[in-house]
Protein backbone atom coordinates (compact mmCIF):
# COMPACT_ATOMS: atom_id res chain seq x y z
CA UNK A 1 0.00 0.00 0.00
CA UNK A 2 1.39 3.46 -0.78
CA UNK A 3 1.55 6.43 1.18
CA UNK A 4 -1.54 8.19 -0.39
CA UNK A 5 -3.54 5.06 -0.25
CA UNK A 6 -2.92 4.93 3.60
CA UNK A 7 -3.36 8.67 3.75
CA UNK A 8 -6.99 8.13 2.53
CA UNK A 9 -7.45 4.73 4.68
CA UNK A 10 -6.64 7.27 8.14
CA UNK A 11 -8.93 10.07 6.64
CA UNK A 12 -11.32 7.55 6.00
CA UNK A 13 -11.87 6.21 9.69
CA UNK A 14 -11.25 9.00 11.30
CA UNK A 15 -14.14 10.55 9.61
CA UNK A 16 -15.99 7.09 10.51
CA UNK A 17 -14.75 7.87 14.05
CA UNK A 18 -16.14 11.11 13.95
CA UNK A 19 -19.82 9.94 12.32
CA UNK A 20 -19.80 7.47 15.24
CA UNK A 21 -19.35 9.84 17.64
CA UNK A 22 -21.66 12.02 16.56
CA UNK A 23 -24.59 9.25 15.99
CA UNK A 24 -23.58 8.15 20.05
CA UNK A 25 -23.75 11.83 21.34
CA UNK A 26 -27.22 12.24 19.25
CA UNK A 27 -28.05 8.50 21.74
CA UNK A 28 -29.02 6.44 18.15
CA UNK A 29 -27.98 2.82 17.32
CA UNK A 30 -26.82 1.88 13.90
CA UNK A 31 -29.93 0.53 13.12
CA UNK A 32 -32.18 3.43 13.81
CA UNK A 33 -30.08 6.23 12.11
CA UNK A 34 -29.59 3.98 8.91
CA UNK A 35 -33.25 3.99 8.97
CA UNK A 36 -33.18 7.65 9.40
CA UNK A 37 -31.01 8.26 6.70
CA UNK A 38 -32.44 5.62 3.87
CA UNK A 39 -29.06 3.67 4.01
CA UNK A 40 -28.80 -0.15 4.90
CA UNK A 41 -27.26 -0.63 8.43
CA UNK A 42 -24.17 -2.77 6.26
CA UNK A 43 -23.33 1.00 4.46
CA UNK A 44 -23.76 2.79 8.16
CA UNK A 45 -21.02 0.36 9.70
CA UNK A 46 -18.89 0.80 6.56
CA UNK A 47 -18.71 4.08 6.49
CA UNK A 48 -18.16 4.56 10.63
CA UNK A 49 -15.16 2.08 10.23
CA UNK A 50 -13.66 4.03 7.60
CA UNK A 51 -14.22 1.04 4.91
CA UNK A 52 -15.25 3.20 2.35
CA UNK A 53 -18.85 3.80 1.11
CA UNK A 54 -20.59 6.42 -1.60
CA UNK A 55 -20.52 9.85 -1.30
CA UNK A 56 -24.44 9.63 -1.50
CA UNK A 57 -24.28 6.92 1.79
CA UNK A 58 -22.07 9.87 3.67
CA UNK A 59 -24.94 12.70 2.50
CA UNK A 60 -27.45 11.12 3.79
CA UNK A 61 -26.19 10.22 6.84
CA UNK A 62 -25.08 13.96 7.48
CA UNK A 63 -28.91 14.79 6.60
CA UNK A 64 -30.56 12.38 8.94
CA UNK A 65 -28.10 13.38 11.68
CA UNK A 66 -28.77 17.35 11.05
CA UNK A 67 -25.40 18.10 9.79
CA UNK A 68 -25.39 19.11 6.49
CA UNK A 69 -24.25 22.50 7.29
CA UNK A 70 -20.68 20.06 8.03
CA UNK A 71 -20.03 20.41 3.87
CA UNK A 72 -19.85 24.39 4.69
CA UNK A 73 -16.91 23.85 6.40
CA UNK A 74 -14.79 22.01 3.28
CA UNK A 75 -15.22 25.48 1.44
CA UNK A 76 -15.64 28.53 3.12
CA UNK A 77 -16.81 31.63 1.25
CA UNK A 78 -14.43 34.45 1.49
CA UNK A 79 -15.44 37.19 3.00
CA UNK A 80 -12.55 39.10 1.43
CA UNK A 81 -11.08 37.86 -1.79
CA UNK A 82 -7.43 38.35 -1.92
CA UNK A 83 -7.75 38.87 -6.11
CA UNK A 84 -9.65 41.98 -4.98
CA UNK A 85 -7.03 43.24 -2.58
CA UNK A 86 -4.32 43.27 -4.64
CA UNK A 87 -6.38 45.02 -7.97
CA UNK A 88 -7.17 48.01 -5.16
CA UNK A 89 -3.72 48.66 -4.07
CA UNK A 90 -2.11 51.57 -5.62
CA UNK A 91 0.46 50.37 -8.24
CA UNK A 92 3.78 51.46 -6.51
CA UNK A 93 6.20 52.75 -8.80
CA UNK A 94 8.84 50.21 -9.82
CA UNK A 95 12.50 51.22 -9.74
CA UNK A 96 15.44 50.09 -11.73
CA UNK A 97 17.89 48.34 -9.58
CA UNK A 98 21.21 48.36 -10.99
CA UNK A 99 25.02 48.02 -9.91
CA UNK A 100 26.50 51.34 -8.70
CA UNK A 101 28.55 53.13 -11.47
CA UNK A 102 32.48 52.55 -10.97
CA UNK A 103 34.20 56.15 -10.10
CA UNK A 104 36.20 57.12 -13.30
CA UNK A 105 40.12 56.29 -12.44
CA UNK A 106 41.58 58.78 -10.91
CA UNK A 107 43.34 61.85 -13.09
CA UNK A 108 47.14 61.12 -13.44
Amino acid sequence: MNTIESHIDALQARLGDQLRRLRLARDLDQLTLADKAGVSEKALRNLEAGRGSSLSTLLQVLRALDRLDWLDTLSPVASVSPMALLRQRPERERRRVGRPRRKAAAAK
